[in-house]
């Protein structure tokens, strides 16, 4: 399988959504995903009734040979997520015109990443986070040649994992946690000292079923 930038905006045009889902506006809606993927048999670990919108990018840059995913590791004092592997991105403000300038906003004021090297090219399903949170993921090719500056107080670092390591199902592992009194599995993608799970590895598997899964 290809992992090239050509490779990529190929099956980008016809397998990722093209517009902004309804399940990502009408919060009345359910989402396709969630961070209970893995949990159908279980109760809910977050409450459905007012998720809050919110926008992540999923930023692939155009490395040579093969393509890469650029993430961030978040700070250990934050209050939510402390210390996780994440994409940049956050809640829709009012001032955003929608999910893409709330990402594009979000991705510059995290990683200092330049809009000018971005571009959308679709986007996954809406994804509920247990914390309450509606997140749309925008898919953008990154052009190569940009500058990164993390945001002191909530970025503790910005680094990339090759796409064909993120869209190997065999990296694709299963492990559970306790919570709430219940065993719950989620999807882990370990790589090297960093472990990258949660809602961040559903989204990647998300791009997986819809870009490489035949």
């Amino acid at each position: 399988m290809r992992f090239d930038a050509d490779e990529f905006l190929s099956r980008a045009s016809v397998r990722l959504l093209t517009g902004i889902p309804d399940t990502a506006t009408n919060m009345a809606l359910e989402a396709p995903r969630s961070d209970d993927d893995l949990n159908a048999h279980l109760p809910p670990t977050f409450e459905i009734s007012a998720p809050r919108p919110a926008a992540v990018l999923v930023p692939i840059v155009r490395r040579q040979p093969e393509l890469t995913v650029l993430l961030t590791q978040r700070t250990d004092h934050l209050p939510s997520h402390p210390g996780q592997v994440a994409f940049p991105g956050g809640k829709i403000d009012p001032g955003d015109a929608d999910a893409i300038a709330a990402a594009l906003r979000e991705t510059e004021e995290e990683t200092g990443l330049d809009r000018r090297f971005v571009k959308p090219v679709g986007f996954l399903d809406s994804y509920q986070t247990r914390t309450g949170f509606r997140v749309l993921p925008v898919v953008a090719l990154v052009e190569t040649g940009f500058e990164l500056v993390p945001e002191a107080g909530e970025v503790a670092d910005i680094f990339e994992v090759p796409l064909r390591f993120l869209m190997d199902p065999v990296n694709h592992v299963e492990h559970t946690r306790e919570w709430k009194g219940f065993d719950r599995r989620f999807y882990a993608m370990p790589y090297g000292e960093r472990y990258i799970w949660g809602a961040t590895a559903g989204m990647l598997r998300n791009l997986y079923d819809r870009m490489y899964r035949d």
